[in-house]
C-alpha cells in the first residue's frame, strides 16, 4: 500500500496563476571564473548548445511558451567511462529579457516528470527579465534519449484494469510474479547498463555538465518535491558550484523507504481530512454532513468497485485503482477539491468519468491513449536511488502502520503480510543510500515546505532545512508545493527576492 511522492507538473492544475508585481531590480551578480572541469569530461564540459525550436520535443499535449527555444545536452551514460555512449538531455529556455544574471534551471519532480514546459515559469516576474529559465528532462525521461521504457501504453491499460491483488498467500505470489516480469520488460526495452545509471547520482553530475554548457559559473535553481532530491544532492557533490537553491515540497534523504511512506501515509489523511471538513459544510457533499463518518461513507463508495468497475464515457470504466488514484491526485491540491466532490457524488450515482481523468492525469495518460514515460521512468529511478526491502516481516508491518495512518486508504483486507516491494526484484542494485546531509562551504539556500503537504510532509522540510543550514519558509496551507505557482504573493516575493538579489528569508517566514 506504500505511496511515495510524485512531482508537481503532473499533480497540479496547469492553469495556476503565475503572476508577482512589485520585485526589486538588483545588481548582476559577478560571474567569476568557470570550474575547472575534470580533463576527460571536458568535451561535455565544454560543448555548444545547438537552440532551435521545441516541435521535435515533448508532445502536441505539451504548452510551450511562445518564446521557447529548445536543444540537446550530450552527457556520458557513465561517468566512469566517458569515452563510451552517451545521452542526451532535453532541455528548453526563454531567454531573459533584461539585464541577465545567469540561468535558473528548473525541475518538476516525480522522479520521471518532464520539466520541459517549466521555462514559462515566472512570466511577468523579475525572474523572466533577469534569467534564462530553463526546464529539463532529466536522464531517461520525457523527451531526453535514451528514454526509460518499460509498458507499452495497451499493457498500462490492462495491467490499470486488473482488480488488485489482496495480500493472501496467492495474492502476495501474484503481485510478486508481476513485478519480476515488469522488471524483466524494463531490462529488455531500456537495456540493464542504461537502467544502472538513471539515479540521482547521475542526475546530478548531468546538471553540473548543463550548469557549465549554459554559460554558468555557478548553479542557480529551484526544484519540487523529488526535485529537492536533485538539488540536494547537487549542493553535497558540488558545494563550491552553487549560487542559489530553492527547493520546495522536501524530500528528507535521512528517511529510509518505509519511513518515507509512513509519513506519506499520514500526509495524505491529513488532506483527506481537511477536504473532509471543508465538504461537509456543503448540502451536496457526497460524503454526508458528519466528518466523523466520512471514511466509513467514502469506502461505501470505492470497496465495491474492488470486484465490480462503474461505467464510463471511455470504454474502459473505472475500477478500485483508478478510483485510489484518482482521489489522491486530486488531494494534492486543493484547488482539485471541487473537482474530486463531482468525481464522488459521479460514485455515489454510478459513474466513474471524473476519477478516470483524475487517474489519467495521474498516470501520465493522453486523450490520444497513449501515455508519457512518467510512471515506468518513476519506478526505475525510485529503485536504484532507493535501498532493497527483503524483510517480509518489515513488509507486513508496514502494511500494517500504513493502514493505520491513512484509514481512508484502508480496504479493510489486511493480514499482517504484504508483498515485497516492485524494487526487490530490479535487475541492478541502489545506487544511493539514506544519510544525512552534511555540507561545508555551501551558501545559503532556501527550502519551502508546507504545513498541509500530502506527498512531502511538512516535517521532511524542516529536516532538510536543518542539514543544509537553510532558510525555512513555512507556507500554511493544503496542496503539494506552492512557490510561484499556488498564488501566495508572500511566499512568491521571498523566493524571487533570494534568486535575483540573493536577500534571505527573514528568519522563521510563514506564509
Amino acid at each position: 500500500m506504500a505511496l511515495v511522492q510524485r512531482g508537481r507538473a503532473a499533480l497540479i492544475v496547469t492553469a495556476l496563476a503565475l503572476v508577482v508585481a512589485g520585485c526589486t531590480i538588483g545588481k548582476d551578480e559577478p560571474k567569476g571564473p568557470m570550474p575547472t572541469p575534470p580533463v576527460d569530461l571536458a568535451k561535455f564540459y565544454t560543448q555548444t548548445v545547438e537552440w532551435g525550436g521545441c516541435a521535435d520535443f515533448g508532445t502536441k499535449d505539451d504548452r510551450f511558451p511562445p518564446n521557447a527555444e529548445c536543444a540537446r545536452i550530450s552527457v556520458p551514460v557513465d561517468y566512469a567511462a566517458p569515452d563510451g555512449p552517451t545521452a542526451q538531455i532535453a532541455v528548453s529556455r526563454v531567454k531573459a529579457t533584461g539585464k541577465r544574471i545567469g540561468s535558473l534551471l528548473m525541475n518538476p519532480g516525480g522522479p520521471g516528470e518532464s520539466g520541459l514546459t517549466m521555462s514559462g515559469l515566472g512570466n511577468r516576474t523579475a525572474l523572466a527579465e533577469r534569467f534564462d529559465r530553463v526546464g529539463f528532462d532529466p536522464r531517461g525521461v520525457g523527451s531526453s534519449t535514451p528514454a526509460i521504457v518499460c509498458e507499452t501504453a495497451q499493457e498500462q491499460d490492462a495491467e490499470r484494469a486488473e482488480p488488485p491483488k489482496d495480500n493472501s498467500p496467492a495474492g502476495i505470489t501474484a503481485a510478486e510474479d508481476e513485478n519480476r516480469q515488469y522488471a524483466d520488460r524494463c531490462t529488455e526495452r531500456t537495456g540493464k547498463d542504461f537502467l544502472a545509471r538513471v539515479g540521482t547520482r547521475e542526475v546530478v553530475q548531468d546538471l553540473d555538465v548543463m550548469r557549465a554548457a549554459l554559460g554558468d559559473a555557478k548553479l542557480t535553481y529551484l526544484g519540487y518535491s523529488y526535485g529537492t532530491k536533485i538539488g540536494s544532492a547537487y549542493a553535497e557533490k558540488f558545494p563550491a558550484h552553487v549560487r542559489a537553491l530553492v527547493l520546495d515540497g522536501a524530500i528528507d534523504s535521512s528517511q529510509d523507504p518505509v519511513q518515507e511512506s509512513l509519513r506519506q501515509a499520514a500526509g495524505f489523511q491529513k488532506v483527506f481530512d481537511a477536504y473532509v471538513a471543508d465538504c461537509v459544510k456543503k448540502d451536496d457533499c457526497p460524503l454526508g454532513t458528519d466528518k466523523t463518518q466520512a471514511v466509513s461513507r467514502f469506502r461505501a463508495l470505492v470497496n465495491p468497485l474492488w470486484d465490480k468497475p462503474v461505467p464510463t464515457t471511455d470504454p474502459r470504466g473505472l475500477g478500485y485503482g483508478d478510483a485510489l488514484t484518482g482521489v489522491r491526485q486530486a488531494l494534492y491540491t486543493n484547488d482539485l477539491w471541487p473537482v474530486l466532490t463531482l468525481g464522488l457524488s459521479e460514485l455515489r450515482d454510478g459513474r466513474g468519468d471524473t476519477l478516470l481523468q483524475l487517474a489519467d492525469l495521474y498516470d501520465g495518460r493522453r486523450d490520444d491513449g497513449t501515455y508519457s514515460n512518467t510512471t515506468d521512468a518513476f519506478t526505475a529511478i525510485r529503485c536504484v536511488d532507493d535501498p532493497r526491502i527483503t524483510d517480509r516481516g518489515l513488509t507486513g508491518r508496514q502494511d500494517t502502520e500504513y493502514r493505520k495512518a491513512a484509514p481512508f486508504l484502508d480496504d479493510g483486507r489486511g493480514t499482517g503480510a504484504a508483498p515485497l516491494d516492485q524494487c526487490t526484484a530490479w535487475p541492478v542494485p541502489n545506487t544511493s543510500e539514506p544519510h544525512r546531509i552534511s555540507v561545508a562551504g555551501l551558501p545559503k539556500t532556501v527550502v519551502v515546505s508546507t504545513t498541509a503537504d500530502p506527498a512531502t510532509p511538512y516535517q521532511a522540510g524542516v529536516d532538510l532545512a536543518d542539514q543544509l543550514g537553510a532558510a525555512l519558509v513555512t507556507y500554511k496551507g493544503s496542496r503539494h508545493t506552492i512557490a510561484l505557482s499556488g498564488g501566495s504573493k508572500c511566499v512568491d516575493q521571498a523566493v524571487i527576492d533570494y534568486f535575483v538579489d540573493l536577500t534571505e528569508p527573514e528568519s522563521g517566514l510563514t506564509c
